[in-house]
This record gives C-alpha cells, sequence and structure tokens, in this order.
C-alpha cells in the first residue's frame, strides 16, 4: 500500500477541531446542550476525536468525511486526498431500551465513544443570571425535550450495565449543573455512582464545582467516585470573570486548594481540570496554569473552544491550529516528565481524550515520534 509523509496527527485532530469537517454521509452526533455539543464522534487512525460539524463555519472547512465501502470503511480527505483512516462508531444498542417506567435510555445517557456520559442534574442555578457561563448551553437539551431534568441513581445502574454489555462502555461521566447546596451537587453524583459500580464496575468520574467543605471529597470517593473533574475553564483572571464569573468569584487559588485536597482523596493525575483555548486567554498565563496544576497532580484538559448555538458565545468560532498547537507542544512533555498520562485517569474527559488533540501529542512525545507520521493513501 503506498504510503507518504503526512502532516503529524496532532496537528490533524487540532485541525479538524478548529475547522470541522464536512459529512458527505450522515452520522452520529451529539447536538446541543451540555457535553461535546453539536460535535461528530470518530476515531482518526484509532484515536478518538470529535469534531464539529453542523455549525455555519463548518461549510468552508477543508476537511470531509467519506464512507468508502459497505464494510464499514471512512477516510478523512482532504482536497480529494485521503490523509487518514477513520471509524464511525454504529448507533449503539442500548438507545433502543427504556426503563420499565418508558424513559429511553439515551435520554439518561449517552454513548461518546467509549465513554457513557451523563448530565445528572441538567438545570444549574446560574442559568439565565449575570452568573451564567458563557460557554454553556446545559439547558438547552432540556428544553428541546432530548433529556430529563434529574437523573436517578437506578435509572443510571440501568443504563451503565447496558451501555457496557451491549455497547462495550469503558467508563462512566457524571456531571451536574450546579446546585444551590454547599456540596455543590457532589453528593448526589456520589450516590449515581454508588448504584453505577454496583451494577457495571465501570469506573466513575464526578465533575462538579468545588465544594464548600472538602470533606465531601472523602465521601464520594467511599461513595465510588474514582476521579473528579473540577473544571475551572481559564487561568486566565480577567477571561475567567467574563466568561464565568461564579467560578471567578472561587477564583484561581481557590481551585487550586480544591485540586490538592483532591489529589490527597483520589491521587495524582485522577484530578482533572479543563482548560478552555479561545476566549481571549494570554497563552503564557495559560501555559503557566497548566504547568502548575500539573506539578500539583492535576491534569490540564486542554481543549478549543467549541461555541454551541443557543449559548451566549455562539456568535464565536473556535481558535486556529496555529493558536492551539503551541500550548499543546508545551503542556504535552510536562505531563509526560510528571507521569500524568492520559491513559493514567481512570475515567472522564481526559482518559477519553477526543474533545482535544493533547493525547495525540502526549502519545508523539512519549514514543520518540515513531507515531507522529499518517500514512496518506494514494486513491484514484
Amino acid at each position: 500500500m503506498p504510503t507518504a509523509d503526512g502532516p503529524e496527527l496532532g496537528r490533524l485532530l487540532s485541525e479538524l477541531q478548529s475547522y470541522g469537517v464536512r459529512v458527505e454521509e450522515p452520522i452520529g452526533g451529539r447536538r446541543g446542550g451540555a457535553g461535546p455539543s453539536d460535535a461528530g464522534m470518530i476515531r482518526v487512525e484509532g484515536i478518538q476525536v470529535t469534531f464539529p460539524f453542523t455549525a455555519d463555519y463548518v461549510a468552508d472547512s477543508p476537511y470531509v468525511l467519506k464512507a468508502e465501502d459497505s464494510e464499514g470503511g471512512w477516510g478523512v480527505y482532504r482536497e480529494g486526498r485521503r490523509l487518514a483512516r477513520a471509524e464511525v462508531p454504529p448507533r449503539p444498542r442500548f438507545y433502543d431500551l427504556t426503563t420499565a417506567d418508558g424513559i429511553p435510555y439515551w435520554k439518561i445517557a449517552l454513548l461518546h465513544l467509549d465513554s457513557l456520559a451523563s448530565t445528572v442534574i441538567q438545570t444549574c442555578i446560574y442559568w439565565g443570571k449575570d452568573d451564567q457561563c458563557r460557554f454553556c448551553a446545559i439547558e438547552l437539551s432540556l428544553e428541546a425535550g432530548r433529556t430529563v431534568p434529574v437523573k436517578k441513581p437506578e435509572h443510571l445502574a440501568e443504563v451503565a450495565a447496558a451501555a457496557r454489555e451491549l455497547d462495550g462502555a469503558v467508563d462512566v461521566t457524571l456531571t451536574s449543573g450546579t446546585t444551590g447546596g454547599p456540596d455543590k451537587g457532589a453528593r448526589y453524583l456520589g450516590r449515581c455512582a454508588r448504584a453505577i459500580k454496583a451494577s457495571s464496575g465501570l469506573p466513575v468520574q464526578a465533575q462538579f464545582e468545588p465544594p464548600s467543605d472538602l470533606a465531601v471529597l472523602e465521601e464520594i470517593r467511599e461513595m465510588g467516585v474514582d476521579s473528579v473533574g473540577m473544571h475551572l475553564e481559564s487561568f486566565d483572571p480577567d477571561v475567567l470573570a467574563h466568561v464565568a464569573p461564579a467560578k471567578a468569584r472561587t477564583g484561581v487559588e481557590g481551585y487550586f486548594r480544591a485540586w490538592r485536597r483532591a489529589v490527597e482523596v483520589f491521587g495524582r493525575g485522577q484530578v482533572s481540570t479543563y482548560v478552555i483555548l479561545g476566549m481571549g486567554e494570554d497563552p503564557a498565563l495559560t501555559i503557566e496554569g497548566c504547568k502548575r496544576a500539573i506539578d500539583a497532580g492535576v491534569y490540564p484538559f486542554v481543549v478549543p473552544l467549541r461555541p454551541v448555538p443557543g449559548s451566549l458565545m455562539a456568535d464565536r468560532v473556535p481558535p486556529s491550529p496555529e493558536y492551539m498547537e503551541p500550548v499543546y507542544r508545551q503542556v504535552a512533555p510536562y505531563l509526560l516528565e510528571h507521569g500524568l498520562g492520559s491513559w493514567e485517569v481512570h475515567a472522564g474527559c481526559a482518559r477519553c481524550g477526543a474533545c482535544s488533540a493533547l493525547s495525540a501529542y502526549e502519545r508523539s512525545e512519549g514514543d520518540g515520534g515513531q507515531r507522529r507520521r499518517l500514512p496518506i493513501l494514494n486513491v484514484s
């Protein structure tokens, strides 16, 4: 099979996530709401990736995803040239099931490639107020009738067991809108994790704002949570104050206090934070903050902004690959130097890695560059 030097895998994934991908054949995807919104979900050269495919700006993308044969083969093309093989997962089989009280399983949790994900509490105390996070669209799924307001532990347990048995789910990610209590919703996620572990044995990540009483972290660890995500979103204080005012009141130092305690409870690499690029942040502050988080044992999951229709940042576009790549290239080797590879994370977004190109840069750094080159297949 003819091959030629191609773009680095990390660079390719970064371009797919910045420009989006035009899709010639219908594929499934996550539309609206929380999670990797308005995203196609595929594997490129075996690496999981999500990418925009419904936004208006995608019409100008140079990338096309093409079905190549009746056996389910796909390829990523640019200007008619095949760059990489791709795999489009089939519709999960558990989506066809319903609970005894008539709720479709897909309204309780969705399969993001190999990770079962659920926004357990689909409302947020900040929604529709001045404190609403500008990039967030958590309640849009609920308004569209695609989910239920609160998922019950027993329903999540039922769905998790089916997703593992029928579709090979390997972990569960539980997130939530912020609640009014001092635990910020963490205890309820812990109850859900306990039910999921009992039914399926799958590792669970819980994502929530730092609770007022950090002893909650030990409680949810005992309930069965394996890793936690407390998402600061930006290390630039000015940007944080604009895009996530409530999180800005906790502040960077408040998050570091919570992270340090969480690392003591869950272990190095089992605590993560989203770091969203493309919101006007200072790249130097971002890289400095990522390295400081890594020093503390926290995995900074660096992602490009993915504007969601209906959110307060719907008119934005993702940052360019040229903006993303220098951050990836500085954060990835620092992660490896400190033993925080994504493959060591038990559960959650950093384990999956699909909404970022960071894991591809980790791999290229970690194997002496042997995986950096992609085959480009000459097709007539």
